[in-house]
């Protein structure tokens, strides 16, 4: 494989090696008895879908429906928040055009093996082998800091295609502007200052923006691997922006899965650990999943909002009274904790390891 031979190998060369068999280290150990369900469109249109243009105190009743949904699923598809469906399509482009290349251009990217997903920012393009797992995830990524600019790490950054850096760098700072209108409005919807979850993240020069691109080859036993296992980011917040055509994302509540329908022209906002501490447990980290597809390739981009390590976090005082006590420590870097071992499953989640006893 070239002068990084120490480096990963990419989910389908390990395929094509093993004859087109998906090799053990990928297959789930036991069978898991799953329920899984379509959200019903009453459902994703009333609750799920949140217009960016009516988040303001003009409209209460669409911040009222983004604190109970970020309260009860974690998650919300938005909507209206200006840019373009062609230019959304843009991004996804450059991205598979990238995931498509031939190996060995690709390979100037690879992260080297002796890199650990605690060697904060990951920067590059390798698997979740970093994390020693026992069975692997069928996906193969990319970590690349998106912002601040000033801290791009361009010999990480592909030049094939041309047109990546630009459109990855204009895709960044209109992601950062919705970023900053729905923190707001998730503090008014608490009757919160607008300003009160920049203390989590937006107002430290070292808060960052850390991009991860996915891909997950079709697979022949999709059934039987996973393209991610079941986890919550360690993230502020999250947003998701999902394969055009081929779905696969899984959130978990109420004992079942429930399939991530792709919604035309829409991101995906997920409320990470951290921002589950602050809110003092209000807004809750779901857990998730990927499944591959058997038949179609399938790419994403999660971007990861992470708080500077030398901020502490802890629920913001206003959120603690008699009826809800302190739920969660006080902590710094919590990426530093999250980054300890990938949980292979919900009770294994860091964030069940800062809370609160009483």
């Amino acid at each position: 494989m070239g002068s990084n031979s120490n480096t990963f190998k990419p989910v389908q060369e390990s395929l094509l090696e093993s004859g087109g068999k998906v090799p053990k280290r990928y297959i789930k150990e036991k069978e898991e008895e799953e329920v899984i369900e379509d959200i019903p469109d009453l459902v994703l249109k009333n609750d799920l879908i949140i217009d960016l243009s009516l988040l303001s105190s003009s409209f209460p009743n669409e911040l009222e429906k983004l604190r109970s949904t970020l309260t009860s699923w974690g998650y919300v598809h938005v909507i209206n928040h200006g840019m373009s469906c062609s230019f959304l399509d843009q991004v996804r482009d450059v991205i598979t055009q990238f995931f498509t290349l031939p190996t060995h251009l690709k390979e100037p990217y690879f992260i080297k093996d002796n890199q650990a997903p605690t060697d904060a920012p990951l920067n590059g393009y390798g698997s979740d082998n970093a994390y020693k797992q026992v069975i692997l995830n069928w996906n193969d990524n990319m970590h690349l800091q998106l912002y601040p600019p000033t801290k791009h790490n361009f010999e990480k950054w592909p030049s094939i295609p041309e047109s990546f850096r630009s459109t990855l760098h204009e895709y960044t700072m209109k992601t950062k502007m919705i970023i900053d209108e729905v923190l707001k409005a998730m503090a008014c919807s608490l009757k919160l200052e607008e300003e009160s979850f920049f203390k989590l993240w937006g107002n430290d020069e070292n808060d960052i923006i850390l991009g991860r691109f996915n891909y997950y080859p079709r697979c022949p036993m999709a059934d039987k691997v996973h393209g991610l296992k079941p986890h919550g980011d360690g993230s502020a917040i999250t947003i998701v922006l999902q394969d055009k055509y081929v779905d696969g994302l899984q959130m978990f509540k109420d004992d079942k899965w429930f399939k991530v329908p792709i919604i035309p022209g829409a991101v995906l906002f997920i409320v990470g650990d951290q921002m589950e501490i602050m809110s003092n447990g209000i807004f809750k980290s779901p857990t998730h999943k990927v499944v591959p597809h058997s038949q179609f390739d399938r790419t994403s981009l999660a971007m990861f909002c992470i708080p500077s390590p030398k901020k502490e976090i802890g629920p913001l005082k206003r959120l603690i009274n008699k009826d809800r006590p302190q739920l969660y420590k006080n902590l710094k870097d919590y990426a530093q904790i999250f980054f300890q071992s990938y949980p292979e499953n919900d009770k294994d989640r860091k964030i069940h390891d800062v809370k609160l006893r009483y």
